[in-house]
């Protein structure tokens, strides 16, 4: 009986890491092809799935970000990478998806603070073309050169990526946040400062 229990413990002991693996998902590694705001360098990273149609993500843009990039981004401390999980409705979602990858890599952001603070306004008009033009005025390329990015399977097959990739890591809604690849249920400045502060503490 002895032998059996300590076989068991060993059994147990070494399924263990696996079952805590399966049970913490991770986030891909940031690339080239993110659009990432802030220093290549900072000892700490945010990474947020959101969606234009999300009225929360929306929210989070308008009335948190400014706040977050002063407090971390500004100072060097955080850099934020956006990826895309978009909601429903679906088309006016994935338009604009692929629309902030098509633009001049450093009119990433301004394109997509763009869409969030015309999204209400988008939302009561039923997603008009004024909506994506008037983000692709702020996007640093022609329209010709971003509707060939638009059509491209690439852009397509890169989106599709991110939706894969958020979906492994178990994202079901929009705002959803990963610093240094734990994900934070509190999206709030509050919440975000709770994580990131004690990361750049213990530096």
């Amino acid at each position: 009986m002895r032998v059996a229990a300590l076989i068991g413990a060993v059994l147990l002991a070494c399924a263990a890491p696996v079952a805590a693996q399966a049970q913490a998902p991770s986030v891909p590694a940031v690339t080239a092809a993110d659009r990432v705001m802030g220093r290549a360098d900072a000892p700490v990273t945010v990474i947020e799935y959101a969606s234009f149609t999300c009225p929360h993500c929306a929210h989070w843009a308008e009335e948190i970000l400014p706040a977050f990039k002063a407090r971390w981004i500004d100072t060097g401390q955080v850099r934020l990478v956006y990826r895309d999980l978009p909601t429903g409705p679906a088309e006016p979602a994935i338009l604009a998806a692929k629309l902030t990858r098509c633009v001049a890599a450093e009119r990433a952001f301004p394109v997509i603070e763009t869409l969030f603070a015309q999204q209400d306004a988008a939302r009561l008009m039923r997603w008009p073309p004024g909506w994506f033009m008037n983000a692709l005025d702020a996007g640093g390329r022609p329209p010709q050169q971003v509707a060939a990015c638009i059509e491209d399977p690439a852009t397509e097959a890169a989106l599709n990526a991110d939706i894969d990739a958020a979906r492994a890591a178990g994202v079901t809604g929009t705002p959803t946040f990963f610093v240094n690849g734990v994900r934070v249920a509190d999206p709030t400045l509050q919440g975000l400062a709770s994580v990131i502060d004690p990361l750049l503490a213990g530096r």
